[in-house]
């Protein structure tokens, strides 16, 4: 090859740098060349893998976290493992992984912050490098392949059972952070190829397509503005399960809904807002209280239905520093709940949020009362602070064991 040649080869080649429009980033990359796909990422979630495998990827390799508490914590998803592992990929572990490299067979590669998450290719700041040099894209694969050399063998349907097993038990006795260093990791250590240290784990912010708001207490027991929050939650459990009639089960929350938790108040009469936490779906023997926990506290006896929760957060003090569904239904009318906000659509039924909730153990949110609400507590825990989780691990959990993974009665 001559000079003018090898000039020519080089001014072909394209490197840039890329801070915005990781989507469509992935998907052109994945037009070009769908086979021999290396992917490394800490993080997976299922909507971005779908991204992926809608291009009909083949030989697809992804390495990235085993970190059990990391599926716990809602960073990474099984559910994308899982799709990976339908789909043919193969994957593997790597502890304290941070990289964020995709190689595309031979055509092109991507050096991210940017995890493979749909928040991260679409919301997220992520900057990084996009090149189909030969060199670049050589040298991402030398960095690749010795990676995979080091992290152990391929993950198994088995071994990813085993774990959502452990994750949902972890998960159904509340989800508490003080555990989480109790979850195992199944990470290879690859000490000489990856610097150690990966940044903290970020807390999701709970969001959810169905949201309510859990009742606690009755009509004949509501507390004073003054009540403690600290000392509700000590009474009512409420960092890891709502408590439901007995008489009926509580089949309307799904999975990751979010449950907004308030307490009946008088002076003036309301339901104080003063925590939330992420739901789980009902399912009968593993929500239902057992003989023990109603020995501990008989109300269990009528109210022995469980929405079990996890992540559960809850404003410090009192619940004056909670917010109001007075103020919730004034602001909002009929928008206020799913109920009345379809009621008024329809032009028939109940449209008064305040008749909606009556002789109800909780309340189903629109989307626009989900925003209200959700606007309104976080600023109260930033204003009034949040129930350390000093706190709350001093309190009553319950005990772990296999019927925490039961599917069903």
């Amino acid at each position: 090859m001559d000079i003018s040649e090898e000039q020519a080869r080089r001014s072909a080649m394209t490197s840039r740098l890329v801070d915005t429009g990781w989507a469509e980033e992935l998907n052109t990359a994945l037009q070009l060349e769908a086979r021999n796909l290396r992917v490394i990422s800490p993080f997976l979630k299922q909507k971005a893998i779908r991204r992926v495998l809608s291009h009909a990827a083949q030989s697809v390799r992804v390495i990235t976290r085993f970190n059990l508490a990391d599926f716990a914590e809602g960073v990474s998803d099984t559910a994308a493992i899982r799709s990976l592992l339908i789909g043919g990929a193969k994957v593997r572990g790597i502890r304290n992984l941070h990289a964020k490299v995709y190689v595309f067979g031979s055509r092109r590669t991507i050096v991210t912050s940017a995890n493979l998450t749909e928040a991260a290719l679409t919301r997220n700041h992520e900057f990084g490098l996009v090149s189909d040099d030969a060199e670049v894209i050589s040298a991402s694969t030398r960095y690749f392949d010795a990676l995979w050399a080091r992290a152990g063998t391929d993950l198994t349907a088995r071994q990813l059972d085993e774990w959502e097993q452990t994750v949902t038990m972890h998960l159904a006795s509340g989800g508490p952070r003080f555990r989480l260093e109790t979850l195992p990791d199944y990470g290879t250590d690859a000490t000489g190829v990856l610097y150690s240290g990966a940044p903290p784990v970020p807390v999701p912010v709970p969001q959810a397509e169905q949201a309510f708001v859990k009742f606690l207490g009755e009509g004949s027991n509501r507390v004073p503005l003054s009540f403690s929050t600290r000392d509700e939650i000590d009474s009512a459990l409420c960092h890891w399960a709502l408590a439901y009639p007995a008489t009926k089960r509580p089949q309307a929350v799904k999975e990751g809904a979010v449950m907004f938790i308030g307490r009946l108040t008088y002076d003036p009469t309301d339901i104080r807002i003063f925590g939330r936490a992420t739901g789980m779906r009902h399912l009968p023997g593993r929500d239902d209280a057992s003989a023990d926990e109603i020995a501990q506290r008989p109300w269990k006896k009528t109210w022995s239905r469980y929405i079990r929760v996890h992540h559960a957060e809850f404003v410090a003090g009192t619940m004056e520093n909670g917010i109001s569904l007075n103020e919730l239904m004034g602001a909002l009318g009929p928008d206020a709940f799913t109920s009345t906000q379809r009621n008024q659509a329809r032009g028939e039924g109940n449209t008064n949020p305040y008749n909606a909730y009556r002789q109800q153990a909780a309340v189903e949110l629109s989307p626009q009362g989900q925003l209200w609400l959700s606007e309104r507590l976080q600023r109260a825990l930033e204003v009034h602070g949040m129930v350390p989780q000093e706190d709350l691990n001093k309190l009553g959990w319950p005990k772990i064991h296999k019927n925490l993974i039961a599917t069903s009665a």
